[in-house]
């Protein structure tokens, strides 16, 4: 299995690149690998300002936009929903019926070369970041370094919070800032 990622573009307001898209997903492998998170699947969905508002405030109760919102699929607590499948007939990859492993349409996989495709299709759905490009570039411009490097610290910054960090402390916040400027710099990023 391995560290994917999964991205949609919601925004007009800036050209996403098939270059700046495998930057972030060599933000992904650089942060994963710091952290030691070598599979899962983060999705990444690029937003206006209304659509970030309209999420911040169902979720988070907080009417106005932001740049970032991360919505982790580990955590199952007492007031999150559980994150059910709807599909027809779905069993979890590697179940066993009468001693043979399955996929998630029942069929056996054993011995053929769908066993390795069926992993990829099964990576643990890390969460969702959603970000407001209108907002990384407000920002971009107010730190004064480029779109590109907002939305990477935007991205990095969400990717971390799906894996449990926090910036709730001075502390805390020290130690995730410390890990999201090494591995922007690692990936050429530089302020």
């Amino acid at each position: 299995m391995s560290l994917r990622l999964e991205w949609n573009n919601e925004q007009h307001e800036y050209e996403m690149s098939p270059a700046f898209i495998a930057k972030l997903e060599q933000l992904l492998q650089l942060a994963g690998e710091m952290e030691h998170v070598n599979e899962g699947e983060v999705a990444l969905t690029f937003v206006d300002d209304a659509e970030i508002h309209r999420l911040n405030k169902e979720y988070r109760g907080i009417d106005r936009p932001t740049d970032v919102l991360s919505f982790a699929m580990q955590e199952v607590g007492e007031d999150e929903l559980e994150i059910v499948y709807a599909d027809r007939d779905f069993v979890q990859d590697g179940d066993l019926r009468d001693g043979e492993r399955l996929d998630a349409y029942g069929e056996d996989v054993e011995g053929t070369d769908a066993e390795e495709g069926m992993e990829a299709m099964f990576d643990e759905p890390l969460g969702d970041i959603i970000i407001s490009v209108p907002r990384a570039i407000a920002q971009s411009e107010d730190y004064g370094h480029s779109v590109e490097r907002e939305l990477g610290f935007l991205f990095v910054h969400g990717f971390l919070h799906l894996i449990g960090y926090d910036h709730q402390d001075e502390e805390a916040e020290k130690e995730m800032f410390a890990k999201q400027e090494l591995i922007l710099q690692q990936a050429g990023l530089f302020r």
